[in-house]
């Protein structure tokens, strides 16, 4: 007797839930692409992008921009500014999605949302990689506050100096704030020469 299929609509809500998928992705979890035509036309679904979709419930969070990304680049991490911004390490608004890919690894043009990629070492680019929700409860990839103070102050020439420097001194005023840590990130990293001057400096 054969086994009865579950409904697309089902796949895809218990395969993708809320967050915005790819629609190979959609092809290699079982639903054909003739299948999703149909149900965007039905209304069942709705693109987020050229070959990004997502089920209409899930709604549109302020920060669903980080998952979109995210479902187009699955190997990517949102990093420095986004990331900054993320952490409330940062009164800045970003015009772009900032994301890192390994090196090595595609490197994808994204105009919407507009983004920028950057290359991080194929080495370290796990380092402190955690997943992270947006408030739609969307799950992407980003780097940890810790990591995106060191790699802000590392890379201030991306990120800016005096942004670099303001994020260091919040992140240093939050609760649970870790210096030890942000050294040993920084060793590991290779952003010492730049992080113990100014560590040095906000706690003295």
């Amino acid at each position: 007797m054969a086994v009865r299929q579950a409904p697309p609509i089902q796949i895809l809500n218990e395969r993708f839930g809320q967050r915005p998928f790819r629609v190979s992705d959609a092809v290699a979890a079982g639903v054909s692409r003739t299948t999703l035509h149909r149900l965007r036309q039905r209304g069942e679904l709705s693109a987020v992008r050229r070959g990004v979709v997502r089920l209409p419930e899930a709604g549109m969070g302020m920060l669903s921009d980080l998952a979109v990304v995210s479902a187009v680049v699955p190997r990517g991490t949102i990093c420095l500014n986004s990331a900054l911004a993320f952490w409330d390490l940062s009164d800045e608004i970003p015009r772009q999605i900032h994301v890192a890919v390994p090196r090595g690894a595609h490197r994808p043009s994204i105009e919407q949302p507009p983004t920028k990629v950057h290359v991080f070492s194929a080495e370290t680019f796990e380092v402190d990689r955690q997943r992270a929700r947006t408030d739609a409860e969307e799950p992407f990839w980003i780097y940890s506050r810790e990591r995106s103070v060191v790699d802000a102050v590392r890379m201030a020439r991306w990120v800016g100096q005096d942004l670099a420097l303001h994020a260091l001194r919040r992140y240093m005023a939050q609760p649970g704030a870790d210096a030890a840590r942000l050294a040993e990130l920084a060793r590991e990293l290779g952003g010492s020469a730049r992080l113990r001057p100014a560590l040095e400096a906000l706690l003295s």
